[in-house]
């Protein structure tokens, strides 16, 4: 059965966006060296001018955004950041994006790995911000987009209910229904996957960051969200080694897809290696062990992708919004808790 994946971004590094995105546009602005360099320099009176602005707090960036604010915003920029994009250019294109919008909504929180990820939704939900925020305050990466939009399949929900496929809490890292909350919306299909990692004091890795060992997801068991047959059962795929290479060859990695009596598909991905409990032709139950998280195929990080299809085939396995038990949808930055039952 072939299966189609899209390239993961990297867990932690996609916290830290360092581009800002041009409206419509969905390559990142630039300008030359030289420019970058003139502006980026600070004047004595630069200086006394920038002390005398007040510090933005994260969740007021749309607000100052929306009020005009932009140099109060741009002194706050990191210095990669004002690489790409010179403060005429932020106000410029800030003008443009806000000439319609009357109020932003706060969407989501992520707060991992010593930053804050915030997203917000014009009063339309048809245009999106999305703000990085170091622990110093530091805006690490700010981008404005207009979001696409498929209402057709985002209620076309599974007709088998899932259970969350661990135990334990967990913290969504990618889920929902638009980009900047979930980068798989993109791609019709891996539309309505997820990405669940698990985070202690606000970090998802404790020690070398390079060592698969240290992060708290990785070994931990992963269980079936529903009855059904086991379809694809890959195991012996080497983890991926220091964290953060890739292995294109093979994006699932160790993976297992199970067949739900509704004619729905779930998929697991990622697992490690030597830990896949099941074979195909295998019944499985709601909450049954089928191996342990792992950081194999095109992972960046010890992490569960979980995704679910209406149909199986060559050229239509294209993933359905998850029924999740107790009428659950969560989005990035919800922390959820797996059962047994």
């Amino acid at each position: 059965m072939k299966k189609y994946w899209i390239e993961h971004l990297s867990l932690r590094g996609a916290i830290v966006i360092t581009t800002f995105i041009c409206i419509l546009i969905l390559t990142s602005c630039s300008s030359d060296g030289e420019s970058n360099k003139e502006a980026n320099a600070v004047t004595p009176q630069k200086e006394e001018m920038n002390n005398n602005l007040k510090h933005i707090g994260g969740e007021d960036i749309a607000t100052t955004l929306l009020e005009g604010e932009y140099e109060q915003l741009y002194t706050q920029f990191s210095d990669p950041l004002k690489d790409i994009v010179k403060l005429e250019d932020f106000r410029s294109m800030g003008q443009a994006f806000v000439s319609d919008i009357d109020s932003f909504q706060l969407t989501s929180i992520l707060r991992l790995n010593g930053y804050e990820s915030i997203v917000w939704a014009d009063q339309t939900g048809s245009k999106g911000l999305t703000a990085t925020i170091d622990e110093k305050g530091t805006i690490s990466g700010i981008q404005i987009i207009q979001h696409s939009s498929f209402p057709e399949t985002d209620a076309a929900y599974s007709k088998t209910i899932f259970n969350f496929p661990f135990l334990g809490e967990w913290l969504v890292f990618w889920g929902g229904n638009n980009t900047f909350i979930n980068y798989h919306y993109e791609y019709e299909q891996v539309r309505y996957a997820y990405d669940y990692v698990i985070e202690k004091n606000g970090y998802s890795y404790e020690g070398d960051r390079a060592i698969n060992e240290s992060y708290y997801a990785f070994n931990e068991d992963v269980a079936a969200p529903a009855e059904g047959v086991v379809v694809a059962a890959v195991d012996g795929i080497s983890d991926n080694n220091p964290v953060g290479t890739v292995n294109e060859d093979q994006p699932a990695g160790n993976m297992v897809t199970i067949e739900h009596s509704n004619g729905e598909y779930s998929t697991i991905a990622h697992l490690k290696q030597g830990s896949v409990k099941v074979k195909i032709g295998d019944t499985v139950t709601a909450g049954q062990l089928i191996g342990k998280c792992g950081n194999s195929g095109n992972s960046t990080e010890p992490h569960i992708h979980f995704q679910v299809s209406g149909q199986a085939g060559e050229a239509n396995m294209v993933t359905i919004p998850i029924s999740y038990k107790d009428s659950i949808q969560p989005i990035r930055g919800d922390k959820v808790t797996g059962t047994s039952n």
